[in-house]
C-alpha cells in the first residue's frame, strides 16, 4: 500500500499540530538588545554581513518587532530597506548566518547554494555512543504519522539528502560530532540523526518525544521538558561556512556556551571550543 499523501484532508486525521497559531506569548519572545548585535558579527562587508546567531532568536520577521528577528536586527543596524536572508537557521540553532546586503550577491550564492558549491559544518550533541564515521544517505518527506505536521522522516519517495555525521569525542551517554551536509533540506541533520538512533539533546521534534513540541507551544518550558530533553534547546550548531569556491572566505564560529556547559557536564568539554 502506497504511503498517505500528507496534502490530503484524510492525512489530516487525528493529527495534533500547533495550528491553528496560538495567540503569541510575548513573554517567550527573545528580543534581540542592540547594543549586543554587533558582538554578534563575524565578518561585514559591502556585499556580506555574517552572524553568529544565538539559539533563541529567529532569523525571519516576526510581529513582535524588528529586534525580535535576526532579519529586522540587521535591517535596523545597517539601515538598509532590505537585507537577503541567504542561509537560514531553525530558531533553536545557534551559529553562523550570511546575509546579503544587496540583490546582486544574494542571487550569486543563492546559485551557488543549488550548485553546491558552498559547504557548511556543524556541530552537534548526539544521544548515545556513535563509534565511527557515518555517511546517511536517506530521502525526507513528510512524517505524515507524527501529531507535529512540520516533522519530516526518512521515507522512500522523499527527496534526496545527505549528511555525514564524524564524531569528534564521545561517552556511553553523549558524542559531540561534526556534522557536514551535502544537501540543505528542511530539519535534515535533526531528522538523519533520529534515524541514526543519535537524537539530538534537546530536540523537541525529533528527540525522544515530538509531544514535546506541543507542550513547549502551550506551556513552554517545563520541569517534564528538563527531564526528558536535557537542554533547553536543541544542540546543534552551524560551525562553519566555506565560501571560497565563490569568491568567500571561510567564516567559523565557536560553539554556543549553553553546549559547552553541557559538554562539561557530560565529561566531553575537552577542546570543545574549536570550531570546527
Amino acid at each position: 500500500m502506497s504511503e498517505t499523501n500528507s496534502s490530503t484532508p484524510d492525512a489530516w486525521q487525528g493529527r495534533a499540530c500547533a495550528w491553528p497559531r496560538r495567540e503569541q506569548n510575548t513573554d517567550r519572545i527573545t528580543l534581540i538588545d542592540p547594543a549586543d548585535f554587533p558582538d554578534w558579527i563575524v565578518h561585514e562587508d559591502d556585499d556580506l554581513l555574517v552572524i553568529n546567531k544565538t539559539g533563541e532568536v529567529v532569523c525571519h520577521p516576526s510581529k513582535a518587532g524588528p529586534w525580535s528577528s535576526l532579519i529586522g536586527a540587521a535591517r535596523e543596524y545597517t539601515g538598509l530597506e532590505k537585507m537577503h536572508l541567504v542561509f537560514r537557521l531553525d530558531r533553536e540553532t545557534s551559529g553562523i548566518v550570511v546575509l546579503a546586503k544587496n540583490p546582486s550577491t544574494a542571487s550569486l550564492l543563492q546559485k551557488a547554494v543549488q550548485d553546491r558549491r558552498i559547504h557548511k559544518t556543524y556541530r552537534a550533541i548526539l544521544t548515545g555512543k556513535l563509534k565511527a564515521p557515518v555517511t546517511v544517505d536517506q530521502p525526507l518527506g513528510p512524517d505524515d504519522s507524527s501529531p507535529v505536521f512540520v516533522k519530516d522522516r526518512v521515507r522512500g519517495d522523499g527527496k534526496s539528502a545527505i549528511s555525514v555525521f564524524d564524531p569528534i569525542r564521545c561517552s556511553a551517554k553523549f558524542t559531540l560530532a561534526r556534522v557536514k551536509i551535502e544537501t540543505g533540506r528542511k530539519h535534515q541533520i535533526r531528522a538523519h540523526a533520529q534515524w541514526l538512533g543519535h537524537s539530538v539533546v534537546g530536540d523537541k521534534i525529533y528527540g525522544p518525544d515530538d509531544r514535546c513540541y506541543l507542550e513547549f507551544i502551550d506551556h513552554g518550558w517545563t520541569d517534564n521538558l528538563a527531564r526528558k530533553l536535557l537542554m533547553r534547546r536543541q544542540a546543534l550548531h552551524c560551525a562553519e561556512i566555506d565560501l571560497r569556491e565563490v569568491g568567500g572566505a571561510v567564516y567559523q564560529a565557536p560553539m554556543a556556551a549553553d553546549m559547552q556547559t553541557f559538554l562539561i557536564g557530560a565529561g566531553l568539554g575537552e577542546g570543545a571550543r574549536l570550531a570546527t
